[in-house]
């Protein structure tokens, strides 16, 4: 299949994306280290790590300490499209670096949770509240500005920000909790964000100016080129992606927060779990790149398939009772391949198909159920183990929703064009 038209192979093209890259490196490496210690990975690679340490204190079941994350993804995902707005409106930079630093320091106080459920939900309500505006809704919108010639690679990298967590939070987190407790732990991750990300951004993360926009963003009036939400929610293609978005978070999102309990149960330590979500890491880290190389390259929705389906072979695999460190390790791998590839996706299409004109807002609604089923996925999860006794059930229905969330994906059709007046306006 020959390379669509994302690449033109002309020397100059070549030029152009170079200097992308040139131009917005800066930019790029500090939304890598927000994506990575902002409020997007963190939560998820933690909380399997507290699951024991807080029963053991607390007695608060497998269940209710799946809650948290729930609270956290849904009240953050249904403010995603007021913070797009807010970036929209008044700039990318502001809206990031002000989330992160409320995120960080809301993150660190739950250190402080009394034998309480309610307020441990209440807090972790609060984050949410505050942190969307630090994950790739924000991040994201500065990077499609850049870069567009080379933006499937350079969103890959961006996003490679998880990667980095789920390789460096895990143990962090296994680490704290063995040596100061539980408590600590959520005092030491959230210095990640306050100490590294946090200045990374104040010295480096911006929009570019007009000029500095790649030319295909721009209308004719120099102006940012792009449809209205009310005329993306109009589009079959808005809910085709809604859709996919749905399947795959409510799948990855629970398998992956419960996959310390869930490898628990065939007989694994935490320590040995922690190597595996180190897999996973490495998993979403080569979805990332691969994802990237190819949308640059390649239609998205021949790109989305193979690689939303292949981690399908990881819930079959840990469906077996008796699984080896190396097919766990296998497992961890295929399903950080789903996740690196998902979130690339999200991005890379939204600008593609919608444009940049309202990218924070349709992206906000796109992320929307991202975030709201990556967070009801976990307690689905813990419920079916609690209910039943293993995790057998849900894992098998996940199997069905990574093929179906990558095959919608292959009827979105070609990429729009953006010259016409009625799209740039939205109507």
């Amino acid at each position: 299949m020959a390379p669509i038209s994302a690449n033109d192979p002309h020397p100059s093209a070549i030029g152009s994306a170079r200097g992308e890259f040139q131009r917005g490196w800066k930019v790029l490496v500090a939304g890598v280290l927000g994506v990575a210690f902002g409020a997007s990975p963190i939560p998820f690679n933690i909380l399997g790590f507290t699951v024991e340490p807080l029963n053991a204190e607390f007695g608060w079941t497998k269940t209710q300490l799946m809650v948290p994350i729930m609270l956290y993804g849904i009240v953050a995902s249904l403010l995603a499209p007021l913070y797009g707005w807010l970036a929209d409106r008044f700039g990318v930079r502001p809206v990031a670096l002000w989330s992160l630093f409320a995120f960080g320091v809301l993150f660190a106080s739950i250190s402080m949770t009394p034998a309480s459920l309610l307020v441990y939900y209440g807090l972790w309500f609060l984050v949410g509240l505050v942190g969307i505006g630090s994950t790739p809704v924000t991040w994201s919108r500065a990077v499609n500005l850049w870069f567009f010639r080379s933006r499937g690679i350079a969103l890959g990298i961006l996003l490679l920000g998880t990667s980095i967590s789920a390789l460096v939070v895990p143990h962090v987190a296994v680490w704290s909790i063995e040596q100061l407790g539980w408590r600590f732990m959520f005092v030491t991750t959230a210095a990640l964000s306050l100490g590294i990300a946090l200045p990374a951004g104040v010295f480096f993360f911006r929009e570019p100016t007009p000029e500095e926009r790649p030319p295909e963003i721009r209308s004719d009036d120099g102006d940012l080129a792009g449809v209205s939400l009310s005329v993306a929610m109009r589009d079959y293609r808005f809910w085709l992606i809604w859709m996919s978005v749905v399947l795959i978070a409510g799948t990855f999102g629970g398998a992956f927060v419960n996959m310390v309990p869930i490898l628990a149960d065939r007989g694994f330590p935490a320590t040995t779990a922690a190597v595996v979500i180190t897999a996973l890491g490495f998993g979403v880290l080569t979805g990332r790149i691969v994802t990237g190389l190819l949308l640059d390259r390649f239609w998205a929705g021949f790109v989305a398939f193979p690689l939303l389906c292949l981690p399908a072979l990881s819930s079959l695999i840990l469906l077996h009772d008796s699984v080896t460190l190396s097919l766990a390790v296998l497992a961890g791998f295929l399903l950080g391949l789903a996740a690196g590839a998902e979130s690339d996706l999200i991005a890379y299409v939204t600008g593609r198909y919608f444009g940049m004109r309202h990218y924070g807002k349709i992206y906000g609604m796109l992320y929307m159920p991202f975030g709201i089923f990556s967070g009801v996925s976990p307690l689905i999860y813990a419920a079916v183990r609690d209910t039943t006794g293993s995790y057998d059930t849900v894992l098998t229905a996940s199997v069905g929703t990574y093929i179906l969330g990558g095959a919608l994906l292959l009827a979105l059709g070609g990429y729009p064009s953006f010259g016409r007046q009625e799209l740039r306006t939205g109507g």
